[in-house]
Parts: structure tokens; C-alpha cells; sequence
């Protein structure tokens, strides 16, 4: 951990390890909010002190209440804020006064429905001080490693080994009854609400390096500072696993959060992308998130790709293969290894092929037999085991089977997750082991999905590197052709800009040259010689295709006078009183793979870049994938087999592979430019073509929007 994160994780160690919490706004009417928290604190096995605050005096629970904060004799951590919320400002100032290490803001009407003006007086009343501020709009935080339950959650917090974020408060008080009933112990769950100073950030930093804490899972609405939260992640899950659900993923969705939260949802396409990058598992709905944890938490780390069905029924086998393929698990297909370790165990007319049949007629001394042979082979890595309920089987040694051979797996480090199929006995059996945290669902998708998740992250920590790459590139020039487009108050460059930065970039670009008039027109023709591409040059016509103001493959020196007649024509009818600043004329390169590969500041997640299919169909296609910076070659690689079109790059039916080590270079450099060149918001080439090894690529159109970072967005 670096010294920055270290800082940040002893500054939030009060927030977990409060020695004092005072809670102001208690009430003596069981029910209130202010009430219910006082009474968690005290019911949870909190040690430390606890201080009612509330003008009224009296004692509340067995406790003495303070008039005020100021009134309090000692020193407090943690203060609970659950007054009204337009006394919330005069008491973070009072806390502030004391000393308070940390305030958590329970009470709802800030930014969430506008009212940021009265959150960010918060915010600076507290920064004053050195205070910290958790929410507003939040339900609070429970930590397991001070016994404290300081929420108004109306169920019994179990401790354990998964700590949970969440932006929402409703939904958070519900994931405690939810824990609760799948048994999953909790190292912490903290509401974040508003999120208006403390983030998820600042709250990784501290459960990260924390032993009791195996699994994050977080629920997040929007994202504020998303270059931050990239570069945490990628150091948080280098350590252990995080879990996350991302709401907002529809355009209604979206709109949503931002009101829940006063949070931008941002693109779900580039959140995704971004988490996959700094791997992060997202789960899509509640109950996968739930399974996913309770497995990662309790599961050993496979030692390798090889895995073995076992059932005794073959379609949930098929199934279960299906799924398989679905969460890139690796059946193990040794044919002859296979039936030496399962044809004791497997009857004749069963089949030791993965998936292991043992039948229907299998008991569980069968079951016991076939699930211990894997134990003692070292080329077997993990096991599903999966169980339909037949007449034959002895009922009452099912529980007894799973849990014995549970153990076994753990004992040996190899892990296993279980999937048994049904009627009301078998629903049973899942409840009374699932208490056991023994990883046993009643559908087989969920059971491989849990070992396909396990498997997914140990890839990941194998795969992962901290290495940062970027272009040697000049820098200087390029901003001095921005500035040039700024003092001209242009918000973008025009296409022979664009092109001189892909130049300075050392970006190959076919040979072009801009032209005043009909006569610099063919003599630029002449000069570069046929066949020929025409485009407008214009600073109001951003969108030359749309304009008409392109025109491919001229032959001849008629068609390039048609071609510019027409192009003005067009150009002044689409937009009239454009100024037309030149025709750009360039070679007309032959065909290759047409890509689209582009930068951009993402408001949630600063400089991320861009690539995929190209050409005039990138809208309608949408084959593009993300990432965000900084990134490495390995990364960008990754990146580009997400792709769909990517084995077009490989090559198909008998064209040569592209230069894809030249469009990794290019990414690298595109990134590179928008990481060091403040003053440009977007950058979009489009088409670049690539073509095979040896001949490199071309980018045949730049796009860039630019901005004066001194005026603001």
C-alpha cells in the first residue's frame, strides 16, 4: 500500500473504530430513527461510550442525554446526525467545534432532490476542521470490528467476512434482513448515500488491508470521481475480491439514479468496461451479487483450470456443461486419468466422460466414493457436484454427504459448490446447509456461476500488471495547434489540424493537401496523383459526411471539378452562411479494415479510450469497447479481443492478419495525447484503416473537439 492510501485508511479508522459515538437528534419515542440507533449501539455489543444528544436532556435506554454536542465531556469519534435538515448545518458546525473525528449525516434533503447549496456548507464547515462527512442521505454504518451497529436497520447484524457499500439507503437496510436470512456474516456495511465527501475510495482504503474483510460487495448508483475510484480498484483487487452491482444500466434507469443520488450515471457500456479493466466482478441482479460474495468468501483459490461434473442425472449435466462454457470454466477431458478416478465409483452403464454419470440409481455411499476420487488427483482442480432427487436415494445422508465432503474439499484446498434439484425436502437441505456456508443452490446456472466467478478472479490476479505504458511523442507541437484553433474561438479542429497532430503523433495519414480554390484543387491533384479523395474544410461543419462534403475515389480531372462544385453546392445548402475554409485533397487509399479508435474525458471517469469496427456504420454497428487510462499494451489487447469484429484483425478466409501491433500503438498514443494535452476534450479517428503486417495503417480522418480548461466545461 502506498503512503497516500495508508494515510487515507488511518484516517477512517475512527469511522470503524469509533472509541465514542454520540448521537445527535436521539429521541425518547421508540420507533423514531433517532431512538432505533441509540438502541442498535447499544444491543450490538458496542463497547465504547455512547452519547444521546437532544436539547429535551433526560436519559434515553439507561443513558444520560446531553442538551448539545458541546455539552459532552469526552472526546468523540463518530457522531450521528439524524436531526431535520435545516438544523443539520448548525450541528456539523458545532461538531466540527468539538472536535468530532467523523459525522455521519442520516438525514435526507440535500442533493439528492437539488439542495446541494446547503450539502457543500456542509461539507466546507467540516473540511474547516479536518471532520469527515459521511452522506447525507444515509442509513449508517455497522462494523464489525468495534461491535457497532450505528444504523437504524430494524434486523440483527451477523459479523463475518463480507463488507458490503451501498448508495442506496432502502436497499441497504434490506441487503442486512437479506444476509440475515442467507446467512452471511458482515465485516461492515456502510450506507454512502450523497457520497459529498466520503466515498467508496476513501472506504476501500481502510476494509482492504483489513484481515476480517474476505469479499467487497458494493452497490453503486453514479460515480463522482472515477480516475480515483480506477486507481483504488485496481489496488484493491489485487488483494482480494470486489463484488459490485451498477444500477442506471437503462437510459430511464439512468435518469433515475441521478435524481436518487444528485450522481451522474454515466455510460453503463464505459462502467463496465472500466470495472472488467480493474477487475472487478459485476453481478446483474441482488441474488447473484449475494451468492457470488458468500462463495469468493468461503471458496479456497483453485491451483488450477481443470474441473469435473458429477451427477447423477444427464440433462442437469448438460446444463450444467452449457454453463460452463458460458463462465469459461475448463471441463477437464483427460479421457484415460477420467475413468482410472471415477470407474469405481460409476456403474457400466453410467460414464466416467465429464460430465461424470453416476445415475440415478446412485446412493450417497456412491456420491462420497465419487466425490473423494478427485481429492487425491493432482490434475483436478475443482468439482460441481450435482444431485436430482430420485426414489433410490437415502434421503436422510444427503445433508450429511455434502457437508462430509465439504469439508474434505476444504481440508485439501480445492473448492467445490454443489447444485441439488427438487421438491420440498431438497429445499430443506439447501436452507439447513446454506447456514452452514456451504456454497449449495437449488439451480445448477448458479452453482457453476459461483465457480466460473472464483475462476474469473484467480485469471485475473494471474494476468494483471501495474506496467503503464505511453508514447514518446511531441507534446508541444500539438498544443501549440490547438492553441491556435482557441485563439480563433473554435472548439474544434479542422481536418488539416487534425491531421497535423496525427502527424506529431506519428500516426501514418495518406499524403493530403488543402486547397483555396478550383485551380489549387487540380493542382494538388496533379501533384498527388489519382485516384483521389475530397473533403470540405469548414469550422462550421463538424460532420463533413452528413454535409456532403466528401467525395471518394475521382479518377480523372472532370470528376474532381464535379466533385467540387458539388461539394460547395452541397455544403452552403446544408449549412448556409458555413465559411468554407479549404477542400482537403488526399490519396485515395485502397481498402483494408476499417477501425474506429478514439479518446475522451468521460465526466464520472476522466480520459478513457475508445476502439472498435469503423467506418460510416460505428453507430449503427456499436462494436466498440472501452477502457480507461492508464493502461498498458497487454491491457489494450485485452481490450481489443472484446471486440467482435477482432478476428477480421486475425484474419479470415485466407487474408493476411492486420497490424494489430500497430493499432495497439495507436490507442497507446491517442491516450497519451488526451492524458497530456489538458486542452483537448475528444479525440476520434475515424476511419483508420489497417492493413497487414507489414504495411501498417492509415488514419484517413481526425476529429477534435478542444476547450480552454480555464472556462470550465
Amino acid at each position: 500500500m502506498n503512503m497516500k492510501k495508508n494515510n487515507i485508511k488511518e484516517s477512517m479508522t475512527y469511522l470503524f473504530e469509533p472509541r465514542s459515538v454520540a448521537v445527535i437528534g436521539a429521541s425518547h419515542r421508540e420507533g423514531k430513527i433517532g431512538h432505533t440507533i441509540c438502541r442498535n449501539i447499544l444491543t450490538g455489543g458496542y463497547t465504547g461510550e455512547l452519547y444521546p444528544v437532544n436539547p429535551k436532556g433526560g436519559s434515553i435506554l439507561g443513558r444520560k442525554v446531553y442538551g448539545d454536542i458541546l455539552a459532552v465531556p469526552d472526546q468523540v469519534d463518530l457522531a450521528t446526525i439524524t436531526v431535520p435538515a435545516k438544523y443539520v448545518l448548525e450541528s456539523v458546525k458545532q461538531c466540527a467545534g468539538k472536535g468530532v473525528k467523523h459525522i455521519q449525516v442520516i438525514t435526507s434533503g440535500f442533493s439528492e432532490i437539488g439542495n446541494t447549496e446547503e450539502e457543500n456548507k456542509i461539507v466546507a464547515a467540516a473540511k474547516e476542521k479536518g471532520m469527515r462527512v459521511l452522506g447525507p442521505n444515509i442509513f449508517g454504518i455497522y462494523s464489525a470490528a468495534a461491535s457497532m451497529n450505528a444504523t437504524f436497520s430494524a434486523s440483527t447484524i451477523q459479523a463475518g467476512h463480507v463488507a458490503i457499500l451501498t448508495q442506496s439507503g432502502a436497499l441497504g437496510v434490506a441487503m442486512i434482513g437479506k444476509t440475515t436470512v442467507d446467512n452471511i456474516g458482515l465485516s461492515a456495511i456502510v450506507s454512502t448515500g450523497n457520497k459529498c465527501d466520503i466515498d467508496e475510495t476513501d472506504l476501500l482504503a481502510y476494509l482492504v488491508p483489513q484481515e476480517q474483510t474476505k469479499v467487497i460487495l458494493m452497490y453503486i448508483e453514479g460515480v463522482k470521481d472515477g480516475a480515483r475510484l480506477i486507481e483504488t480498484l485496481k489496488w484493491a483487487t489485487a488483494q482480494k475480491p470486489i463484488v459490485v452491482i451498477k444500477s442506471g444500466r437503462s437510459k430511464r434507469g439512468a435518469m433515475a439514479a441521478a435524481s436518487h443520488t444528485g450522481s451522474l450515471a454515466g455510460s453503463d457500456e464505459i462502467f463496465d468496461a472500466i470495472m472488467r479493466q480493474c477487475g472487478v466482478i459485476r453481478a446483474e441482479t441482488i441474488e447473484e451479487a449475494f451468492n457470488w460474495s458468500k462463495f469468493l468468501a468461503f471458496s479456497p483459490t483453485p491451483g488450477g483450470k481443470n474441473t469435473v461434473i458429477v451427477t447423477n442425472g444427464g440433462g442437469v449435466g448438460v446444463l450444467a456443461t452449457d454453463a460452463c462454457e458460458k463462465f469459461n470454466i475448463h471441463l477437464y477431458d483427460d479421457q484415460k486419468v477420467l475413468k482410472e478416478v471415477f470407474d469405481p465409483s460409476t456403474p457400466s452403464y453410467g460414464s466416467t466422460k465429464n460430465p461424470v454419470d453416476i445415475t440415478g440409481g446412485a446412493g450417497s455411499d456412491h456420491y462420497i466414493q465419487a466425490l473423494s476420487a478427485p481429492l487425491n488427483c493432482d490434475t483436478i482442480d475443482a468439482a460441481i457436484s450435482l444431485y436430482c432427487e430420485t426414489s433410490t436415494f437415502d434421503s436422510d445422508n444427503l445433508v450429511p454427504m455434502i457437508r462430509d465432503t465439504y469439508k474434505e474439499y476444504k481440508k485439501v484446498g480445492k473448492p467445490i459448490s454443489y447444485a441439488i434439484v427438487g421438491g420440498e425436502y431438497i429445499e430443506k437441505a439447501i436452507v439447513t446447509l446454506r447456514k452452514e456456508n456451504i456454497p449449495v443452490s437449488g439451480d445448477v446456472y448458479d452453482a457453476v456461476s459461483a465457480l466460473g466467478i472464483l475462476y474469473r478472479y484467480r485469471h485475473y490476479l494471474d494476468e494483471r500488471s501495474d506496467v503503464v505504458d505511453e508514447a514518446d511523442l511531441d507534446i508541444g507541437k500539438i498544443e501549440r495547434i490547438v492553441d491556435q484553433a482557441l485563439r480563433d474561438n473554435r472548439t474544434f479542429l479542422l481536418s488539416d489540424e487534425g491531421l497535423e497532430v496525427m502527424k506529431a503523433a506519428d500516426i501514418g495519414i495518406p499524403r493530403s493537401r488543402i486547397a483555396r480554390s478550383l485551380e489549387q484543387v487540380l493542382f494538388h491533384a496533379e501533384e498527388i496523383g489519382y485516384p483521389l479523395v475530397m473533403k470540405v474544410v469548414s469550422r462550421d461543419i463538424l460532420h463533413k459526411s452528413d454535409a456532403g462534403g466528401v467525395a471518394l475515389d475521382l479518377q480523372s480531372k472532370q470528376e474532381v471539378i464535379d466533385a467540387y462544385e458539388a461539394i460547395i453546392r452541397k455544403c452552403k445548402a446544408y449549412k448556409p452562411g458555413a465559411v468554407i475554409d479549404g477542400i482537403e485533397v488526399s490519396e485515395m487509399l485502397e481498402s483494408g479494415t476499417e477501425l474506429i479508435v478514439g479518446a475522451r474525458r468521460d465526466p464520472s471517469f476522466g480520459p478513457i479510450v475508445m476502439c472498435g469496427l469503423g467506418g460510416i456504420y460505428v453507430e449503427v454497428m456499436k462494436d466498440v469497447v472501452f477502457r480507461g487510462l492508464p493502461l498498458n499494451k497487454k491491457e489494450v489487447l485485452t481490450m481489443l479481443k472484446e471486440i467482435k469484429s477482432f478476428p477480421i484483425l486475425l484474419g479470415v478466409r485466407g487474408e493476411a492478419r492486420r497490424d494489430i501491433e500497430g493499432v495497439i500503438d495507436t490507442i497507446i498514443k491517442v491516450g497519451t495525447i488526451l492524458k497530456h494535452c489538458k486542452k483537448i476534450t475528444d479525440i476520434e479517428i475515424n476511419p483508420i484503416v489497417v492493413y497487414e503486417q507489414a504495411r501498417g495503417l492509415r488514419a484517413l480522418d481526425a476529429r477534435i473537439l478542444i476547450r480552454n480548461p480555464k472556462e470550465g466545461k
